[in-house]
């Protein structure tokens, strides 16, 4: 039998390209081999040719600039029918891009059941599921209302919001107040003790807050934030630092009402003992700080990001009127004793606002803890920093980050990279369970699909054509 050296001599030398494997395979047949990590351009190579580069990266440039220069204060605790536009009594709004009643998902369903149920309209959940299917309620996603919400997102006109006012920019952005840890609305739970914990939400806790704010010139988020990063949290699922921020603002505030010593107490020892309960405000800041660059021409920039526990959804700034969908993904991470990855829903919520504005997964190596509670390790926690510069076009000038020589988070997640490198944006979350009822079973990391990112950019090139 003839061999390779026989036929082509002792001093043969291969390059080889795109797979390792062969790569790997040659040296162990003791051929040197020069590796080269290659692949073929994919099918979005075309796409990209047909932009305008010049035009893009202008408008990009800008764009990023507004989200940067955004400063978010909270002035005001509103009852949403006040406050949030074109709200009305039969208005349930929820998170992710358009969804109906039919294709809802466990937890979106069962925030619903429970939402119906807590503004009088249905007395059972099962007379809330027939109300939900009469048609007689409006659904939208709350990203149509300049709102966002967590998990399941809902919001009905008698909850109370967190009213956001971006001072660069003049818009208002709301985000419901965090309900606390264990069985809650937002991950599909509607039991009595949901309800009845809502209605004090109502009655009491969101009126002392608005009241402690009108005396005030306001609490300037941005501030809060870029603290709370330098204090290991990055403000998504880790917001332990920020809600005691919140807590060293609020205190003297309240103290300024006429709200009685055990209204007080309650109040505070409330806040104290949540952990997210910053989460939703920080929500409502990043909305506020991202909702300038929508229907910018020319910019490739994503404006939006949320699931609906059946779709992801993304919106881009130049083409803002439009979602760009795919089936939510199913994270990967650490469950609560007694569940699993058999009992989770798809991923859900509109707290990936964090991410487009520069914080949350893309602020991961500020808050290394976090891998306790989402899985993977310290090192992750920077990996995934690091990968978040490669599609992103800026480093923000105010939320920074210690453990990488106080560089600027990532921020400005552009169409273009993210096609051309084959990288995505990766999100913390919370996990629900499937069924209606039940709540959270854990909580877990992934990475957004491609598929609307390419559908995206060719919606972008359609529009230069």
């Amino acid at each position: 039998m003839t061999t390779w050296k026989q036929l082509l001599g002792n001093d043969l030398k291969v390059v080889s390209l795109g797979l390792e494997s062969f790569t790997n395979s040659l040296r162990h047949q003791g051929i040197v081999v020069t590796h080269v990590d290659w692949k073929p351009p994919a099918p979005s190579a075309e796409l990209l040719e047909r932009l305008d580069w010049k035009a893009i990266n202008k408008a990009n440039e800008k764009a990023v600039k507004r989200i940067i220069d955004s400063e978010p204060v909270l002035v005001d605790v509103a009852r949403a029918i006040d406050v949030i536009p074109g709200m009305t009594p039969d208005t349930i709004l929820h998170a992710g891009p358009p969804v109906t009643w039919d294709n809802m998902c466990g937890p979106v369903r069962g925030a619903v059941m429970g939402a119906l149920m807590y503004e009088g309209k249905a007395r059972t959940a099962e007379g809330a599921a027939r109300l939900a299917a009469s048609g007689k309620i409006q659904f939208d996603p709350c990203h149509h209302h300049s709102a966002v919400g967590p998990m399941a997102g809902v919001v009905s006109p008698s909850m109370y919001v967190w009213v956001v006012r971006n001072t660069t920019f003049r818009n208002t952005a709301f985000c419901t107040l965090n309900e606390g840890l264990g069985k809650v609305l937002r991950f599909g739970a509607f039991a009595p003790d949901v309800l009845k914990h809502l209605k004090w939400m109502e009655r009491t806790l969101g009126p002392a807050l608005s009241s402690a704010l009108s005396g005030s010139s306001g609490i300037n988020i941005r501030g809060l934030t870029a603290q709370a990063l330098m204090m290991g949290d990055e403000c998504h699922n880790r917001n332990v630092a920020a809600t005691g921020l919140l807590i060293k603002e609020l205190i003297p505030l309240l103290l300024g009402t006429d709200l009685t010593k055990r209204t007080l107490k309650v109040i505070i020892e409330f806040i104290a003992s949540n952990p997210h309960f910053f989460l939703n405000l920080s929500m409502a800041a990043c909305k506020a700080s991202t909702d300038p660059i929508a229907g910018m021409k020319n910019c490739s920039l994503v404006s939006v990001m949320a699931r609906n526990g059946t779709e992801i959804g993304i919106r881009v700034a130049g083409c803002s009127d439009e979602w760009f969908t795919a089936p939510a993904g199913q994270p990967k991470g650490l469950y609560f004793p007694g569940f699993s990855e058999a009992d989770a829903n798809p991923d859900l919520g509109d707290s990936t606002v964090s991410e487009i504005a520069g914080i949350g997964g893309f602020a991961m190596a500020a808050a290394p803890a976090i891998v306790q509670f989402v899985g993977g390790s310290p090192d992750d926690a920077i990996r995934f920093t690091r990968e978040m510069y490669e599609i992103c076009v800026g480093r923000h000038a105010h939320y920074k980050i210690p453990a990488m020589d106080f560089a600027g988070t990532p921020v400005g997640v552009d169409l273009r990279k993210v096609v051309d490198t084959g990288i995505t944006p990766i999100i913390n979350t919370g996990i629900a369970h499937k069924d209606p009822g039940v709540g959270q079973v854990g909580a877990g990391l992934l990475y957004a699909p491609m598929v609307m990112f390419e559908k995206a950019l060719e919606k972008l090139a359609e529009k230069r054509g």
